[in-house]
C-alpha cells in the first residue's frame, strides 16, 4: 500500500513547529495519591526497576496508587539509543541473580494477579537476556501463581533466544513494533521492522494458542497509510492484541512530537485497527504497552 505523505491529524496542526508544545486538555488530568507510597516502598525495599520511572510514564502515579507497576529487569541501561526513550544508554549492568527472586516478592506483596516484566535492550549479552526472562516468569509463576505478560527486546533476531522465552509460556508474548519503518532509523535505530514481525511469527509458529501483542505511538509523523499498513502486518503475522498511545517527549533532548492525537481520533483509528481482525485493540492518547495489561487479557480469557 502507497502511503500518502500527509499528517493523520487535520491541516490545522499540519505547520506546527516540531518542538516541545503546550500538552493540549485531553493530556491534562488529576493525578490520583492514595497507596503510591506503598509501591514506592514495595519497588525501594527490593531494589528493583520499573518502567514507569525510567520512561517517564504518564500513567505511574494512577498504576502505583493502584499498586501496580511493570518492573524492568537486566538493569536499567540500554545499549541501544532509541530517539523517544528516556530510559539510561551507556554502560550496563552485571546480571544479577537474584532479580528473579525479588521480582516474585514484589509480585506477592503488591498482591498482583497479572504481572508485566519488560527489560532494557541488552545487545552486550549473548542471548539478550533471554534466558533471565525466563527465570524471572517462572519465579513469579511459582511464588504467587499470577499470570505474567512479558514485554521483550528483539533479542537481535536470535531464534534460540526467542524460544527460551517462549519456553517459560508467558500468557501473553508482547513486542512492540513502535512505528513504522520509514521512521525506525530517527526514532528506533539499531531496530529492524522485518526482524520485529519475523519475532511475532515466530512465536504463533512455535506456540500458535500463545496470544501475541504488540504496539506503536502516534504523534512521531506516522501517515494513516503507513499506520494501517503496518497494522495489516502485524495481522498478517498473527497478533492478537494490539496497543495504539501518544508519544510524549520525555526531555527536551528526546524526539519532539509532531503532533498531538485527539481522543476522538484515537477512536476511530481504534475502530479501523478492529476491523482488521484484531481480538482487542487498546487505542486512546494514554494508551502504554503495560496500561490495564491485565484488563486486556481478561477479554481474551487469557
Amino acid at each position: 500500500m502507497a502511503a500518502e505523505l500527509l499528517p493523520i491529524l487535520s491541516n490545522d496542526v499540519q505547520d506546527s513547529a516540531p518542538t516541545r508544545q503546550r500538552l493540549p486538555k485531553w493530556l491534562k488530568r488529576p493525578l490520583p495519591q492514595a497507596g503510591m507510597q506503598f509501591t514506592t516502598n514495595v519497588i525501594a525495599d527490593l531494589k528493583l526497576e520499573t518502567v514507569c520511572e525510567s520512561a517517564k510514564c504518564p500513567n505511574q502515579t494512577e498504576c502505583w496508587s493502584q499498586k501496580t507497576a511493570t518492573f524492568m529487569i537486566l538493569g536499567n541501561v540500554c545499549t541501544r539509543p532509541c530517539g523517544f526513550c528516556s530510559v539510561l544508554k551507556g554502560k550496563t549492568e552485571t546480571v544479577l541473580a537474584d532479580e528473579p527472586g525479588r521480582v516474585a516478592e514484589a509480585a506477592e506483596r503488591l498482591g498482583l494477579k497479572y504481572v508485566v516484566i519488560t527489560s532494557v535492550t541488552r545487545d552486550d549479552l549473548p542471548d539478550g537476556g533471554a534466558d533471565h526472562f525466563y527465570e524471572c516468569v517462572l519465579a513469579v509463576r511459582e511464588r504467587t501463581g499470577a499470570k505474567v505478560e512479558v514485554l521483550t527486546p528483539d533479542f537481535r533476531g536470535n531464534r534460540n533466544a526467542i524460544s527460551r522465552v517462549i519456553e517459560s509460556r508467558p500468557d501473553v508474548f508482547n513486542h512492540n513494533t513502535e512505528t513504522v519503518p520509514r521512521l525506525y532509523e530517527r526514532v528506533r535505530r539499531n531496530a529492524d521492522y522485518r526482524r520485529t514481525l519475523d519475532l511475532l511469527q515466530q512465536i504463533k509458529d512455535e506456540a500458535p494458542e500463545m496470544p501475541t501483542k504488540s504496539g506503536l505511538m502516534l504523534g512521531l509523523g506516522e501517515t494513516r497509510d503507513e499506520l494501517l499498513e503496518v497494522c495489516s502486518d502485524l495481522r498478517a503475522v498473527g497478533v492478537d492484541m494490539l496497543t495504539l498511545g501518544q508519544y510524549l517527549q520525555p526531555t527536551a533532548e528526546h524526539l519532539p512530537v509532531e503532533r498531538y492525537v485527539p481522543p476522538e481520533e484515537f477512536d476511530e483509528i481504534g475502530e479501523q485497527m478492529r476491523r482488521l481482525g484484531f481480538s482487542m485493540v487498546a487505542s486512546g492518547p494514554f494508551v502504554r504497552s503495560s496500561y490495564h495489561a491485565g484488563e486486556m487479557a481478561d477479554v481474551l480469557h487469557v
